[in-house]
């Protein structure tokens, strides 16, 4: 007799849902082979763009952003907790693991000019935009 497992079910339904590994996201952003993705938001003020990632149970140092060649490349790695023993789990559905996340950045970036702050397990990251130069008006001179 076959019994039912409503948790089966769902995790069924999940998984149709879950990012697959080795994909691309859309043309701005890449995602390597990694064990996890961190959630993000990108957004764009007049003066830069925001990322904020989701890094719960992430310490800062396994933290590490790259800006190299118009992509800026986030990864790092949340370490397992330690098994317990005495238990029996049911469900985990935390991921644990490396994790790396790259996005092109516009030319209109300043790739020297990047901040980062973490806190609370969410990290900011404002890449500022370049000033915008105002038309010059060159004088035509008569000869």
């Amino acid at each position: 007799m076959n019994v039912w497992d409503p948790f089966r079910d769902m995790e069924a339904v999940l998984d149709r849902y879950r990012p697959n590994q080795n994909r691309t996201i859309n043309k701005h952003e890449d995602m390597a082979s990694a064990d996890w993705y961190p959630s993000v938001d990108v957004a764009e003020s007049e003066s830069a763009f925001h990322i904020h990632a989701e890094l719960p149970g992430v310490k800062k140092d396994d933290i590490k952003i790259h800006v190299h060649e118009g992509l800026l490349t986030l990864s790092g790695q949340r370490e397992s907790k330690k098994e317990e023993t005495g238990k029996k789990f049911h469900r985990i559905e935390r991921s644990y693991g490396s994790f790396s996340r790259s996005f092109r950045l516009p030319d209109n970036v300043e790739a020297e000019n990047v901040e980062a702050n973490f806190q609370d397990g969410v990290l900011e990251i404002d890449l500022h935009k370049s000033q915008k130069q105002a038309p010059k008006q060159i004088e035509v001179k008569v000869r």
